[in-house]
């Protein structure tokens, strides 16, 4: 029996920040006191699998993820710092494996492959030899027989499992026994109850259920799991059988109640065209968008999981290696292909196999390449290198962007021969960051001069492919737009943009995925740079005047509209810095033409957005607008799903139609500013969290 002051601890797990005083990311550690400058002052459990503290440390608070005494103890007993991060990062998982039963159905990493289980019971591991060790906790789990009932071979050791080693968990059939608590040490039993699980979550498409052997008990059987036992959500891959007796498949993309009915329905985008069925529409209201006579709206009840994707091995037999789906054929004696205009990006693009098909650590170019070259104008032009100039990795890229925007997919092969052209052997296995692939691409091997030319104040002139954030966190609140973050960035560092950009790629004030320092960032649809030209006419922020001074002081100026750039005509620079609490302001002076009049309209300069990098865990994918309709933004992702196992099977690239985003970036930026991310739709509270490049052009100025 654990002492009463368990209830009192309090557990976390470092997610980023430096190394300090003992603590790294992925470490587990205990909270003893807490300090004013809200850092935490803890016992350190380590990156290893001990149970045993180590010397205390200090680490930030918003470095760090609160953990339950139980989910702490999971945690310990996985060994990889990054495989605990992962878990934490799939909370549905997570959430149900920390209240796993006995006897529930849990599908677990083997060598073997993915195999399906039972849990039978919770293995505290180590012994407690001081007040402050923590028993790491894991799973015995006894592997099920093909025909589903258990193994009647000479009883073994149980294998020992971690939460890490478990992929999907599926509720069991029996009542809740709750789990035995056996100490590993000594092998005594004590029974503990646990709260058992109410839904599965989804997990890619591996053993989505148990398959029966003989039709009447898979009937049965599969029709209970699939009502009573497996929680359907949007995303996973069901089946419906008709009246006639036809099985349709495809996708989840919406759960709710519709207009005029009382329970439960679900939208399905299907793998196939049938008639009568719509693009996302039912009853006249939009539910969510696809191609034309894909959408199908049936209750709940009437779903199943897709039993295609059985991946369970049978007693003494291994998992196959899954084939590649037939890639169709492609010609690219054809002239280039154009951007994919806004009338057939939905019908070409939108669906599973899908884009561009990820593999090995590919997923940061596979979202760069789709985000540059499936809708953008801007970039079109680079495609058009004459033949005889070419050479033969500029060739593959041709190749790469034709096929996606002629058939809409480009199979991993295609992309993998790309990486081997690139110069370097990192790019064929290794993770990457976008902006060293932007750099190399653009570079080495397209050979185009920098897109930015910035001039600093010392007046020496640079060349730059992406624009990297710097500021100080305390000068922007706690949910900035990109316009505020580049003013104030190229203020502070006191940056202007030479020439007018064709296209500008701002690199948001984090580091991959291991720190960020907003939790919310709003990309702006259009960004203003008439400020931010150098030697370029700007306009007075008060009167509209020519302005001759700009102020750095004034720029957080909570009178003065903060965050947003300031520069005066010569009265009103005077008025403003005026007041007592500006009158320390040194405003700096403005070039300013000579034929320039000071009543003159000053023209403003703009740039879309046009694609937005995300990165969650090392994982990179992208928001791409297919056309002018404020509406029209596409999901990608090369990696969304996987058929088979690591070693023999591929991944399934999907992109989705997302047009809640356009809704959501349409508000003013005062509504944008007030608006709860945790309310958002899923995908904007994506795009919102995990935001990494936002890619911009200036449709008047070409490449």
């Amino acid at each position: 029996m654990e002492p009463k002051t368990a209830q009192n601890e309090k557990f976390f797990i470092v997610l980023r920040g430096k190394s300090r005083k003992g603590f790294c990311r992925g470490c587990i550690g205990r909270v003893e006191a807490e300090t004013q400058r809200g850092e935490l002052m803890g016992l350190l459990y380590g990156s290893g699998s001990s149970g045993s503290p180590k010397n205390g440390g200090i680490v930030r608070r918003e470095d760090t993820y609160p953990l339950s005494r139980h989910q702490a103890q999971l945690l310990l007993f996985v060994t990889s710092a990054s495989k605990r991060l992962e878990l934490l990062c799939n909370p549905q998982l997570f959430s149900a494996i920390c209240e796993l039963s006995q006897d529930d159905l849990v599908v677990v990493k083997h060598k073997k492959g993915h195999l399906p289980g039972l849990v039978k019971n919770l293995m505290q591991i180590g012994r407690k030899e001081n007040k402050d060790d923590l028993h790491m906790l894991g799973f015995e789990v006894e592997f099920v027989d093909s025909d589903h009932s258990l193994s009647t071979k000479k009883p073994a050791p149980l294998p020992l499992f971690s939460a890490a080693d478990i992929v999907q968990v599926v509720p069991s059939y029996s009542v809740p026994l709750g789990l035995h608590w056996r100490d590993g040490k000594c092998g005594g039993l004590n029974r503990k109850a646990v709260t058992r699980i109410n839904s599965m979550p989804h997990i890619s498409s591996h053993a989505r259920q148990v398959r029966e052997n003989h039709t009447e008990q898979s009937v049965t059987q599969n029709q209970c799991l699939s009502t009573s036992h497996v929680s359907l959500e949007v995303g996973s891959m069901v089946e419906v059988v008709s009246n006639s007796g036809i099985t349709v498949y495809g996708v989840i993309r919406w759960l709710g109640v519709p207009g005029g009915k009382a329970a439960e329905w679900a939208g399905i985008e299907l793998d196939f065209e049938v008639k009568g069925c719509s693009d996302g529409t039912y009853g006249g209201q939009r539910y969510f968008t696809c191609k034309e006579s894909r959408a199908l709206f049936v209750p709940i009840t009437k779903c199943s999981p897709d039993s295609r994707f059985v991946c369970l091995s049978t007693e003494g037999e291994t998992l196959k290696p899954t084939e590649t789906p037939p890639v169709p054929p492609f010609d690219d004696s054809e002239e280039d292909a154009p951007p994919v205009p806004e009338s057939e990006a939905l019908s070409l693009l939108v669906g599973r196999m899908k884009g561009i098909q990820g593999h090995i650590n590919s997923c940061y170019l596979d979202a760069t390449l789709f985000s540059l070259f499936s809708s953008s104008v801007t970039l079109d032009s680079i495609c058009q290198i004459p033949a005889d100039t070419e050479k033969p990795i500029t060739c593959t890229l041709r190749t790469i962007v034709n096929r996606l925007r002629r058939q809409g997919f480009v199979p991993a092969e295609s992309v993998m021969n790309f990486r081997k052209q690139l110069g370097c052997d990192t790019f064929r296995t290794d993770e990457k960051d976008p902006e060293e692939f932007i750099t190399v691409l653009f570079q080495k091997v397209l050979c185009l001069e920098p897109l930015l030319k910035l001039r600093s104040k010392s007046e020496t002139s640079q060349g730059a492919y992406t624009f990297q954030i710097f500021l100080e966190k305390e000068q922007m609140g706690p949910m900035p737009t990109v316009q505020q973050l580049l003013e104030t960035s190229c203020l502070s560092g006191d940056l202007k943009f030479e020439t007018m950009p064709s296209c500008l790629i701002v690199q948001m004030p984090r580091f991959g995925n291991k720190y960020k320092m907003f939790s919310h960032i709003i990309p702006s649809t259009e960004l203003d740079v008439t400020d931010l030209l150098y030697n370029s006419p700007r306009e007075c922020f008060v009167c509209g005047c020519l302005a001759e001074y700009e102020c750095l002081q004034c720029l957080s100026d909570h009178k003065l509209q903060p965050g947003r750039i300031k520069q005066y005509c010569t009265t009103c620079n005077k008025q403003v810095h005026a007041h007592p609490l500006r009158q320390g302001h040194s405003p700096s002076s403005l070039p300013v033409a000579a034929d320039v009049a000071a009543e003159a309209p000053v023209p403003r300069h703009t740039m879309q957005l046009f694609a937005v990098l995300c990165i969650q865990t090392s994982h990179y994918v992208s928001f791409v607008k297919y056309g002018p309709d404020p509406r029209s933004w596409l999901f990608f992702d090369s990696m969304a799903d996987r058929c088979g196992d690591d070693q023999s099977g591929y991944n399934i690239p999907e992109i989705r139609a997302c047009p809640e985003l356009g809704d959501f970036l349409c508000q003013s930026e005062e509504d944008l500013a007030r608006s709860n991310p945790s309310q958002a739709p899923e995908l904007v509270r994506r795009l919102l969290c995990d935001s990494y490049l936002c890619l911009y052009q200036s449709t008047a100025t070409p490449l």
